[in-house]
């Protein structure tokens, strides 16, 4: 998370949706830095914990901006990433999980280490699913963060590819896919 007292903004970092990169390039420019297990502040805990801190301290009320990936690809980012995870963490092993099968473990109530992926809605919403972000762009629409960027800074960033993981086979089998279509629509519809 990035605090631009100036612009009077805020960037959330939502996970594998590019923030690594944006964090890179905009560091800079904030004013404050939340890094390492702070860096991922969701939307609720900001505006429960460190906004009234802002408000209080520095007088300032800045609009929250994010990026939010498409379910699917970031749930395909998140099976790249874990495939290549440390063999410190042995809970998160991934030997011979193919994508179907993470897929299902991701979609599971209760998922298990390996497949914790977390959930980009969640991230952004109350817990009355209420979106708390002001500006919340499309990572397969970064021009429109560009220009957002670009009115608010007066000037042009450039965002290097950051923590890009190996490819891996993320097709899915059709049952699979329409298992996981039914369990977005009904997370994203009915809580």
């Amino acid at each position: 998370m990035l605090v631009f007292s100036e612009q009077n903004l805020v960037f959330l970092a939502v996970p594998k949706t590019g923030a690594t990169a944006i964090k890179m390039t905009l560091r800079p420019k904030a004013d404050v830095i939340f890094a390492k297990q702070r860096k991922h502040t969701t939307a609720l805990r900001f505006r429960t914990k460190i906004s009234p801190l802002l408000r209080n301290a520095y007088d300032m009320n800045p609009k929250l901006f994010a990026i939010m990936r498409d379910p699917i690809d970031q749930i395909a980012s998140g099976y790249r990433y874990r495939k290549n995870v440390d063999e410190a963490y042995p809970e998160r092993s991934m030997v011979d999980i193919g994508f179907d099968e993470f897929v299902l473990a991701v979609i599971e109530d209760e998922p298990p280490a390996f497949a914790e992926i977390g959930s980009q809605f969640n991230f952004l919403t109350s817990n009355r699913r209420k979106l708390l972000v002001s500006h919340l762009f499309a990572y397969e629409k970064m021009e429109l963060l560009h220009r957002f960027l670009s009115e608010h800074f007066c000037e042009e960033f450039v965002f290097k590819q950051k923590n890009v993981s190996e490819d891996a086979d993320t097709t899915l089998s059709p049952d699979v896919g329409d298992t996981l279509h039914v369990s977005l629509n009904s997370h994203y519809t009915t809580g």
